[in-house]
Protein backbone atom coordinates (compact mmCIF):
# COMPACT_ATOMS: atom_id res chain seq x y z
CA UNK A 1 0.00 0.00 0.00
CA UNK A 2 2.89 2.22 -0.12
CA UNK A 3 2.12 3.36 -3.51
CA UNK A 4 -1.55 3.56 -3.20
CA UNK A 5 -1.45 7.37 -2.42
CA UNK A 6 0.66 7.74 -5.58
CA UNK A 7 -1.79 6.03 -7.03
CA UNK A 8 -4.44 8.54 -5.72
CA UNK A 9 -2.42 11.46 -7.42
CA UNK A 10 -3.21 9.70 -10.72
CA UNK A 11 -6.27 8.08 -10.43
CA UNK A 12 -8.58 10.94 -11.54
CA UNK A 13 -6.10 11.03 -14.76
CA UNK A 14 -7.46 14.40 -15.48
CA UNK A 15 -8.40 17.02 -13.64
CA UNK A 16 -11.27 18.85 -15.36
CA UNK A 17 -8.94 21.30 -17.29
CA UNK A 18 -11.40 24.38 -17.24
CA UNK A 19 -10.22 24.18 -13.66
CA UNK A 20 -6.56 24.15 -13.56
CA UNK A 21 -5.13 27.27 -14.67
CA UNK A 22 -2.20 26.50 -15.23
CA UNK A 23 -2.88 23.52 -17.85
CA UNK A 24 -3.10 25.00 -21.10
CA UNK A 25 -3.50 21.20 -22.59
CA UNK A 26 -6.18 20.22 -24.55
CA UNK A 27 -8.24 23.28 -23.68
CA UNK A 28 -9.04 24.38 -27.37
CA UNK A 29 -10.84 20.98 -29.14
CA UNK A 30 -10.54 21.78 -32.97
CA UNK A 31 -7.47 19.71 -33.48
CA UNK A 32 -9.24 16.24 -31.23
CA UNK A 33 -12.08 14.14 -32.97
CA UNK A 34 -15.25 13.54 -31.33
CA UNK A 35 -13.97 10.64 -30.24
CA UNK A 36 -10.85 11.60 -28.47
CA UNK A 37 -13.01 14.41 -26.62
CA UNK A 38 -15.45 11.70 -25.76
CA UNK A 39 -12.82 9.77 -24.05
CA UNK A 40 -11.53 12.41 -22.25
CA UNK A 41 -14.60 13.51 -20.58
CA UNK A 42 -15.25 10.11 -19.60
CA UNK A 43 -11.86 10.47 -17.91
CA UNK A 44 -12.50 13.95 -16.42
CA UNK A 45 -15.90 13.26 -15.54
CA UNK A 46 -14.71 9.80 -13.22
CA UNK A 47 -12.35 12.33 -11.62
CA UNK A 48 -14.12 15.09 -10.52
CA UNK A 49 -16.59 11.96 -9.18
CA UNK A 50 -13.63 10.91 -7.26
CA UNK A 51 -12.93 14.28 -6.14
CA UNK A 52 -16.41 15.04 -4.93
CA UNK A 53 -16.10 11.55 -2.69
CA UNK A 54 -18.54 10.08 -5.34
CA UNK A 55 -17.34 6.73 -5.53
CA UNK A 56 -20.47 4.67 -7.14
CA UNK A 57 -20.14 7.29 -9.57
CA UNK A 58 -16.38 6.17 -9.59
CA UNK A 59 -17.00 2.94 -9.77
CA UNK A 60 -19.49 3.67 -12.60
CA UNK A 61 -16.50 4.75 -15.44
CA UNK A 62 -15.32 1.10 -15.27
CA UNK A 63 -16.28 -1.94 -16.87
CA UNK A 64 -17.08 -5.25 -14.90
CA UNK A 65 -13.51 -6.99 -14.52
CA UNK A 66 -11.44 -3.79 -14.97
CA UNK A 67 -7.91 -3.50 -12.98
CA UNK A 68 -6.76 -0.77 -11.37
CA UNK A 69 -2.81 -0.94 -10.20
CA UNK A 70 -3.30 0.89 -6.79
CA UNK A 71 0.21 -0.26 -6.54
CA UNK A 72 2.74 -0.51 -9.03
CA UNK A 73 2.36 -4.15 -11.05
CA UNK A 74 -0.15 -5.51 -8.42
CA UNK A 75 -3.40 -4.17 -10.60
CA UNK A 76 -7.36 -5.10 -8.10
CA UNK A 77 -9.80 -6.26 -10.00
CA UNK A 78 -12.42 -6.84 -6.99
CA UNK A 79 -14.84 -4.51 -7.04
CA UNK A 80 -15.56 -4.26 -3.18
CA UNK A 81 -11.69 -4.14 -2.93
CA UNK A 82 -11.58 -1.34 -5.85
CA UNK A 83 -14.31 0.83 -4.16
CA UNK A 84 -12.73 0.89 -0.52
CA UNK A 85 -9.34 2.06 -1.90
CA UNK A 86 -11.33 4.77 -3.70
CA UNK A 87 -12.96 5.63 -0.23
CA UNK A 88 -9.90 5.87 1.80
CA UNK A 89 -8.03 7.83 -0.72
CA UNK A 90 -10.79 10.46 -1.45
CA UNK A 91 -9.90 11.42 2.18
CA UNK A 92 -6.46 12.63 1.00
CA UNK A 93 -8.05 15.59 -0.74
CA UNK A 94 -6.30 15.44 -3.63
CA UNK A 95 -6.17 18.20 -6.62
CA UNK A 96 -4.23 17.13 -9.68
CA UNK A 97 -2.52 18.96 -12.55
CA UNK A 98 -1.45 17.90 -15.48
CA UNK A 99 0.94 18.55 -17.78
CA UNK A 100 -0.67 17.46 -20.68
CA UNK A 101 -2.75 14.63 -22.13
CA UNK A 102 -3.08 12.33 -25.17
CA UNK A 103 -5.43 10.34 -26.06
CA UNK A 104 -5.36 7.69 -29.38
CA UNK A 105 -8.48 5.91 -30.16
CA UNK A 106 -8.64 2.93 -32.72
CA UNK A 107 -12.13 1.62 -33.57
CA UNK A 108 -13.67 1.27 -30.09
CA UNK A 109 -10.47 1.44 -28.06
CA UNK A 110 -8.39 4.26 -26.20
CA UNK A 111 -5.63 4.43 -24.78
CA UNK A 112 -5.41 7.97 -22.60
CA UNK A 113 -2.14 9.15 -21.27
CA UNK A 114 -1.33 12.03 -18.74
CA UNK A 115 1.38 12.98 -16.77
CA UNK A 116 0.35 14.32 -13.51
CA UNK A 117 1.27 16.07 -10.42
CA UNK A 118 -0.90 15.44 -7.55
CA UNK A 119 -1.07 17.49 -3.98
CA UNK A 120 -3.16 16.71 -0.89
CA UNK A 121 -3.05 16.23 2.93
CA UNK A 122 -2.21 13.21 4.21
CA UNK A 123 -3.46 10.84 7.19
CA UNK A 124 -0.82 12.95 9.45
CA UNK A 125 -2.20 16.53 8.51
CA UNK A 126 1.15 17.54 6.46
CA UNK A 127 1.05 18.32 3.19
CA UNK A 128 1.94 15.90 0.35
CA UNK A 129 2.58 16.28 -3.42
CA UNK A 130 3.64 13.56 -5.81
CA UNK A 131 3.85 12.80 -9.67
CA UNK A 132 3.42 10.43 -11.87
CA UNK A 133 2.43 9.26 -15.35
CA UNK A 134 -1.27 7.75 -15.60
CA UNK A 135 -1.93 5.40 -18.51
CA UNK A 136 -5.72 4.24 -19.32
CA UNK A 137 -7.12 1.97 -21.46
CA UNK A 138 -11.04 2.69 -22.49
CA UNK A 139 -13.82 0.71 -24.50
CA UNK A 140 -16.77 2.70 -26.02
CA UNK A 141 -19.83 1.12 -24.91
CA UNK A 142 -23.07 -0.11 -27.09
CA UNK A 143 -24.68 3.42 -26.12
CA UNK A 144 -21.23 5.36 -27.00
CA UNK A 145 -20.00 5.88 -23.88
CA UNK A 146 -16.78 5.49 -22.83
CA UNK A 147 -15.24 3.45 -19.53
CA UNK A 148 -12.14 1.80 -18.01
CA UNK A 149 -10.84 -1.43 -18.32
CA UNK A 150 -7.34 -0.87 -17.15
CA UNK A 151 -6.50 2.29 -14.70
CA UNK A 152 -2.36 2.50 -14.26
CA UNK A 153 -1.31 5.81 -12.26
CA UNK A 154 2.17 3.89 -12.00
CA UNK A 155 2.80 4.04 -15.94
CA UNK A 156 6.06 5.63 -15.23
CA UNK A 157 8.01 3.12 -12.65
CA UNK A 158 9.59 0.82 -15.32
CA UNK A 159 11.44 4.01 -16.05
CA UNK A 160 12.89 4.52 -12.57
Amino acid sequence: MKHATAWLAALALTLPLSLQAGDKTMTQTNNLTPDQIAVHSAVTEMTEAFQEGRIARVMDSYLPGAAVAFEPGQPVADPDQMAAMFNGMAGLKPVFTYSGHEVIVSCDTALHIAPWTMTGTGPDGAPMEQTGLSVAVLHRQADGSWRMSIDNPHGAHLMQ
